[in-house]
């Protein structure tokens, strides 16, 4: 928490806010450094100017000197000169030149060091005897204390200890949260309690509704436990958010901070991570301690993974490993000997396979809760949710957009509608409408449109028939998902042109799904083979895609013949996952029937173009004309499909799509209504 929440925090009803104090001990030193400063040029300048022996003596023999004034515990003489004296311009010249403010006529002018106050006396009264009694000058006796000096020899001192003083209060905490080497050891999480709470409750949680039941009943075991423990039950002593990046762990975190009435202690792994040996582990203790004082509590450690990694692995044999100690201590903190009850914790990771299995087994994590990304309805939720503190027009449909968003976790949501927001604040207009959604959708998936990009025409020639490729082997092929939209509009940072899909939500693949979508992949690359007896290197992420789901096919699924019902996939990624866990000779066999099924794919995209050799032609012509087709585009050009199951998009739109409005003067921005929206993980062609 910075300094400003804490004023913000403390400020009263009524009462004008408080504003953070300044730094007023820098302030305070650079005073004190220039009144030193000042001291000493005033001191500087009422510096008297020394003389030698000889010139003192050629000064009593003129008869120049009116005072004398031998300063006894200084070892200075000064000397005062008579009015005629001051007037002569030997010495008149000099004292001008040493005297910043002036001679003074009063004196004293000058001053002699001398080495001895004994043997200068006898050497003066020597000096006497040659000048007439009436003439001569009394030696007059003083001492004197310098403050000055006094204050240069034990001011620096003074200044000296103010700033290890205010160093080691500055250190030790006193001073703010900055650079404190005595608090090392300290924690750093920050406590939510009912002076300092969240806002955020389950109800800005959508589309968790599994994940969100579990943690609720961790909040109401703490606001009523007797309702378990009257049947014997036992409050659980951890749970573990596991799920993919952006689908809303740290936010379910959040709202339990928000709904709980204990306290909550938020943090990270890596807050107990430091260059210094021994203090992961001293942090974990005192987060504890101060966690059993609160009890009880809940704790939560977010990116747990950053510190709770399997011990021993990848160690360097004899070296000390500070985060093995870290965990060492949390283990024991969560459940060892002298356990708290009242502390709960709560942590999460998008990395389980790398956790220790000390730290996942219950007792300490007594649950792991999976977050997964959403399905339609968790989608519909969260765009309800994010769509609130936006203005939108009366035909933004939540449903759609959900049903346009497969694949998308909630950051990706919550992305969509800012980037909505802001593409309808660019076109002036007063509410967010569809043709806005649909292009924040573009622009997350397929990126920033380029339209000042400069293509040469056999380079978009080759663009258009390598995305006409993936078009007609979609349409033509039963198992694939046929486009919803295909552009040859370049976009992000090296597309030349994109695809987009409407999968359908599943979870199991059969042999002939994988090998259709493995066709369809290969229809850019046919495409170019065929029309120009030449390929490019536009298939790139197309031949990416199929290699991974060959070998997969093979290597993992067990999905062929030769191999057999073999999957060498280690799902508990052990120490030794770098090792192959079969000879040679079967790496062989497999590489073997990876190509085969490769190119059996291969040669069957191209039969199946060679068939629709027209069909391939007039979607590559209207791509060219228009930069952009829709599904209905697809079927006004090649007919319907031949199959009776229909595809996801006329599911979606129960069979009475509407055809989008086509772009004019090559404008896609403004009139580019996508009416479905593929899965991020699906191909797009970048020639």
């Amino acid at each position: 928490m910075s300094a400003n929440e804490n004023h913000t925090k403390d400020n009263k009803p009524g009462m004008p806010p408080r504003h953070p104090r300044g730094n007023y001990q820098t302030w305070i030193i650079i005073a004190t450094l220039g009144f030193i400063l000042l001291l000493m040029y005033f001191g500087n300048s009422g510096e008297l100017p020394a003389i030698t022996r000889s010139e003192f003596e050629t000064m009593i023999e003129s008869r120049d000197v009116k005072r004398l004034v031998l300063i006894k515990n200084q070892d200075v003489v000064e000397i005062t000169l008579t009015p005629d004296a001051l007037n002569n311009a030997k010495y008149k010249e000099r004292l001008e030149k040493s005297s910043r403010f002036g001679v003074n006529p009063a004196g004293p002018h000058f001053k002699m060091k001398v080495g001895s106050v004994d043997t200068f006396i006898s050497d003066y009264r020597e000096l006497n005897k040659k000048i007439p009694r009436n003439e001569q000058v009394d030696l007059q006796f003083e001492e004197r204390s310098d403050y000055f000096s006094l204050f240069l020899n034990w001011g620096f001192l003074l200044l000296i200890l103010i700033g290890f003083w205010m160093l080691m209060r500055r250190m030790t905490g006193g001073a703010g949260p900055g650079g404190q080497i005595f608090n090392i050891g300290k924690s750093r999480a920050a406590l939510f309690d009912a002076e300092n709470k969240v806002k955020v409750t389950f109800q800005d949680v959508a589309g968790l509704d599994e994940a969100k039941e579990e943690v609720q009943e961790i909040v109401e075991f703490l606001k009523n436990p007797s309702k378990f423990t009257r049947l014997g039950g036992k409050i659980p002593k951890g749970a573990l958010l596991v799920g993919p990046p952006g689908t809303g762990k740290t936010l379910l975190a959040k709202a339990v901070a928000g709904e709980a009435g204990v306290p909550f202690f938020s943090l990270s792994g890596s807050d107990f991570v430091e260059m210094f040996v021994g203090v992961g582990a001293a942090r974990v203790r005192d987060l504890f301690k101060q966690a059993k004082e609160k009890a009880p509590c809940i704790v939560f450690i977010d990116e747990i993974d950053a510190i709770g990694r399997s011990r021993g692995r990848g160690q360097i044999p004899g070296a000390n490993d500070e985060r093995e100690n870290t965990l060492n201590s949390l283990l024991v903190e969560m459940d060892g000997f002298a356990t708290d009850s009242g502390v709960i914790i709560l942590a999460a990771t998008n990395r389980p396979d790398v956790l220790d299995a000390a730290l996942l087994r219950p007792g300490r994590f007594d649950r792991q809760i999976s977050i997964d990304k959403p399905d339609i309805a968790g989608r519909e939720a969260i765009f309800k949710v994010h769509l609130k503190p936006i203005k939108l027009d009366p035909g933004v449909d939540a449903k759609k957009l959900a049903a346009q968003t497969p694949g998308f976790a909630g950051a990706d949501i919550a992305n969509v509608c800012n980037e909505a927001a802001l593409i309808a604040a660019r076109r002036d207009k007063q509410a967010v409408d569809m043709q806005d959604f649909q292009d924040a959708i573009d622009r997350v998936i397929g990126g920033l449109e380029k339209k000042n990009k400069i293509i040469s025409p056999e380079e978009k020639r080759i663009v258009a028939y390598h995305e006409a490729g993936h078009a007609v082997a979609g349409w033509f092929l039963e198992h694939a998902d046929p486009l919803v939209k295909v552009s040859i509009v370049p976009r992000g940072v090296a597309a030349l042109g994109y695809a987009q899909y409407l999968p359908k939500e599943q979870f199991l693949y059969q042999t002939e799904q994988l090998l259709d979508e493995m066709c369809m992949a290969f229809g850019g690359r046919a495409a170019e083979e065929i029309v120009f007896g030449k390929i490019s290197t536009g298939a790139l992420s197309d031949l990416e895609r199929i290699t991974k789901m060959a070998y997969s096919m093979v290597t993992i699924y067990g999905m062929n013949k030769e191999i057999g019902n073999l999957s060498f996939y280690d799902s508990k990624a052990s120490e030794y996952a770098f090792q192959k866990p079969y000879s040679e000779a079967t790496a062989e066999k497999i590489d073997r029937e990876v190509k085969r099924i490769v190119d059996e794919c291969y040669e069957r995209t191209k039969k199946l173009l060679l068939q629709h050799r027209q069909h391939l032609e007039a979607v590559a012509q209207e791509l060219l004309k228009k930069e952009i087709l829709f599904q209905n585009d697809l079927e006004r050009l090649i007919g319907k499909r031949p199959f009776d199951k229909p595809t996801t998009y006329q599911q979606f739109t129960n069979g009475s799509e509407q055809k989008p409005a086509t772009p004019q003067n090559n404008s896609p921005e403004k009139n580019e209504p996508a009416p479905a929206e593929p899965n991020p993980g699906d191909i797009s062609s970048k020639p």
